[in-house]
């Protein structure tokens, strides 16, 4: 039996969880379990992610990545605070106001970019138009970076590290939306310490959701002294689960085995795979690199009419000045197969 197409190219959040996930929370299902973390895959998380990340860390098990991100700034960043990140960042243009919310206030201050990707120079410029002995700006007190971009980029760690050293030599904290994460060790091939706090990470909200879990993401400190009072934060909030077992077995049914890695390798090649594609298409513009599981492609207003008239899903994105067509953005998943891609690219062909 032939199977169907897989045709929604609009979210990675769109896939179903996968099944070592399924498998994971039926497992945790079995029997009673001490309720509010206190139960053996909550222990076991921390001793997993201490591993994997090479490093004593504290992780904080939430339902979804707003609240990540959100909790994990508060942490960070007190009301008269200014956290700085880029002005592509999820917790600028997706978050509903949820940082500014949860830290009682502090501005978020957003940064230009090519491609998503901040430059230490204007961070560097930034920072000097908010001196910390001037009481009339906010006090930057948090870099957030988001890995992968928000345009399907990825940052090198050697870029990181240069963004941390600024921002930790002016005493701030820095945190990484890593939404993306596993997307982005698998296109730099490096390993998860060397991602995050090698490289100058303080705190992370490591996203498993996009990446198999069925709805599970972490706040992970690498720097203990920033956790403190943090369960009483997430408590306040409304993100401690009673049976928090549930959320804690996702996530360690994704990075066991490396599941959460090799989930975003599939992910990627099928996004290369489609790139390549797009690339030698004729009327197809590529307005970034391809290097985690987005792409963002101009397209002429009758090709993008006739891949929904044949069921593919996506969403149409802001077109820059300048480009002609309309952007739209395709992602990729564990979930997307070769037939998948290469049946979009053959019905675009025949346009």
């Amino acid at each position: 039996m032939v199977e169907q197409i897989r045709k929604n190219f609009s979210s990675d959040n769109v896939v179903p969880a996968c099944p070592a996930v399924m498998s994971a929370l039926v497992a945790a299902n079995a029997d009673a379990a001490p309720a509010y973390g206190g139960d053996a895959w909550t222990a076991r998380l921390g001793e997993v992610a201490a591993d994997i990340f090479e490093h004593p860390v504290k992780v904080f098990p939430v339902a979804t990545g707003t609240a990540a991100n959100a909790l994990a700034l508060a942490a960070i960043a007190p009301p008269y605070g200014a956290i700085l990140c880029d002005d592509s960042a999820h917790i600028v243009q997706s978050e509903c106001g949820a940082p500014d919310f949860f830290t009682g206030g502090a501005r978020l201050v957003t940064i230009p970019s090519e491609d998503g990707r901040m430059a230490p120079v204007a961070l560097s410029y930034m920072l000097d138009r908010l001196p910390a002995d001037n009481v009339q700006n906010p006090l930057p007190t948090a870099l957030s970076l988001t890995q992968a971009t928000e345009w399907g980029t990825v940052y090198s760690p050697a870029r990181i590290a240069e963004l941390a050293a600024l921002a930790h030599a002016r005493g701030m904290a820095v945190h990484m939306d890593g939404a993306r994460l596993a997307n982005a060790i698998a296109h730099l091939r490096c390993s998860p310490a060397e991602a995050t706090w090698k490289a100058g990470i303080d705190v992370l909200s490591l996203g498993m959701t996009k990446t198999g879990a069925m709805a599970a993401e972490a706040v992970i400190f690498f720097n203990p002294a920033l956790a403190e009072q943090f369960a009483r934060r997430r408590k306040r909030a409304g993100h401690v689960w009673s049976k928090q077992r549930f959320l804690s077995a996702q996530i360690l049914a994704c990075l066991e085995d490396d599941l959460w890695l090799n989930n975003a390798r599939q992910a990627n090649a099928m996004a290369q795979r489609l790139a390549s594609g797009l690339f030698r298409h004729p009327g197809a513009r590529l307005l970034y690199a391809t290097e985690a599981n987005e792409i963002f492609v101009a397209l002429p207003h009758r090709a993008i009419t006739h891949l929904r008239a044949a069921g593919f899903t996506f969403h149409d994105w802001h077109t820059p000045p300048g480009v002609d067509g309309t952007v739209i953005r395709l992602v990729t998943s564990y979930y997307t197969r070769i037939a998948d891609v290469d049946a979009l690219l053959e019905t675009l062909a025949a346009v």
